[in-house]
C-alpha cells in the first residue's frame, strides 16, 4: 500500500535504527498480512460497491484522519503551501495507481493484482537511474529488471482458464492495468526523490496523496454512476472499515513507525511477503484459480524486484 516504501523512508527527524527484533518482525508480519488482504477486500464486495467507489471513499475518510495526525505532529498550512506543486504531482501519481488498481480488479483477479502492483520498485529504479545522480543501475539491477520483465511476460501469457475464472483476454487487460498501477506507484517515488517532498514529513506527503485521490476518484465514481449503485451490506461495512482504518490509515502509519526504529533495507525485503500473501488469500478466500504460468511468472517478478531492491551496489 502506497502507500509506499520509498516515500516512507523519508523521516522528519533522525533516529537510530536497528536490525529487526522479534517485535519488529511480528509487526512487519501484520503489515504484510494486511497489504496482502487489500485487493481481496476490494474484490470481495465489488458486486455491491464498485472498486473505484471503495477507494474514493476510503481515501477521503483516511485523509481526514491523516491530516489530523499531521497537524498533531506539527505540520501546518505553510508547510503544505511550500510543497504545493510536488504535492499535487505525487497526489496525481497516487490517484493513477489506485485508479488502475480499481479498474484492473474488474478484469483480473486479486491474486494477479497483488503481484503486478509490486512491479513498482522496478519502474522506480528505472526512473531514478535517469533522473537522480548516484542512483544509476549496476549489472545486478539490470539482471533483476530482466528477470522481473520476463516474469511479467510469462504471467500474462495465455494458458486457458480454470475453475470458471476470468477469460484469458480479461485477465490480460487487468494484468496490464495492474502493471500500470505499479508505474503510478513508481512515479510517486520518483517525484518525492526529486523534489522538496524528500525533506518533508511523510504524513504531509500522505495527506496530499489521500486528499487528491479521494476527491478525484469520488468525481470519477460519480461520473460513472457508481455512487448511486452502492448497496450497504454487512460485508461492505466490514471491508470498508478494514480498508479505511486498517490500510489507508493504520498500515501506513505503522510503516512510518517501523521505519523510525528499524533498518529500511531489512523492512523492504520483508515487505515482499505482501504479494505472496495476496496470492494465497486470493486462492483461499475468493477461490481464485492459479495457472502454472502465473505462479512461475509471479515468482520471477518477485525475485527480480528483490534483486533490484536489495541493498548494496550492483
Amino acid at each position: 500500500m502506497n502507500t509506499h516504501a520509498e516515500k516512507m523512508t523519508q523521516t522528519f527527524a533522525p533516529a537510530s535504527r536497528r536490525a529487526l527484533d522479534m517485535q519488529g518482525s511480528l509487526l512487519m508480519l501484520v503489515f504484510c498480512l494486511a497489504l496482502g488482504l487489500q485487493q481481496v477486500a476490494i474484490k470481495w464486495v465489488a458486486a455491491d460497491i464498485a472498486p473505484i467507489a471503495q477507494i474514493a471513499i476510503r481515501s477521503m475518510l483516511a485523509a481526514i484522519l491523516v491530516i489530523g495526525v499531521a497537524y498533531a505532529r506539527g505540520v501546518r498550512l505553510a508547510d503544505a503551501r511550500a510543497v504545493f506543486w510536488p504535492g499535487v504531482a505525487v497526489g496525481i501519481g497516487f490517484t493513477a495507481e489506485f485508479c488502475f488498481v480499481a479498474l484492473g480488479l474488474e478484469y483480473t483477479t486479486a491474486s494477479h493484482m497483488s503481484v503486478f502492483l509490486y512491479t513498482a520498485p522496478v519502474f522506480a529504479a528505472l526512473g531514478l537511474h535517469f533522473l537522480v545522480p548516484g542512483e544509476q543501475l549496476g549489472l545486478r539491477h539490470w539482471i533483476g529488471i530482466a528477470i522481473a520483465f520476463a516474469g511479467i511476460v510469462l504471467a500474462m501469457a495465455p494458458s486457458g482458464t480454470a475453475g470458471g475464472g476470468p477469460a484469458v483476454g480479461s485477465l490480460i487487460v487487468g494484468d496490464i492495468l495492474g502493471t500500470m498501477a505499479g508505474m503510478g506507484w513508481a512515479a510517486t517515488t520518483v517525484v518525492i526523490r526529486t523534489t522538496a517532498l524528500s525533506e518533508q514529513r511523510p504524513t504531509l506527503t500522505l495527506s496530499y496523496q489521500l486528499t487528491i485521490a479521494g476527491v478525484s476518484l469520488l468525481i470519477l465514481a460519480a461520473a460513472l454512476g457508481h455512487i448511486g449503485d452502492i448497496r450497504v451490506t454487512a460485508p461492505v461495512l466490514l471491508s470498508m472499515s478494514f480498508q479505511t482504518f486498517g490500510i489507508a490509515f493504520g498500515v501506513l502509519l505503522l510503516w512510518f513507525a517501523l521505519l523510525r526504529r528499524y533498518l529500511a533495507s531489512r523492512l523492504g525485503v520483508f515487505s515482499f511477503l505482501s504479494p505472496v500473501f495476496g496470492v494465497i488469500f486470493g486462492a483461499l478466500l475468493l477461490g481464485e484459480a492459479l495457472t502454472w504460468n502465473f505462479v512461475l511468472g509471479g515468482i520471477a517478478i518477485i525475485s527480480g524486484v528483490i534483486i533490484v531492491s536489495a541493498p548494496g551496489r550492483g
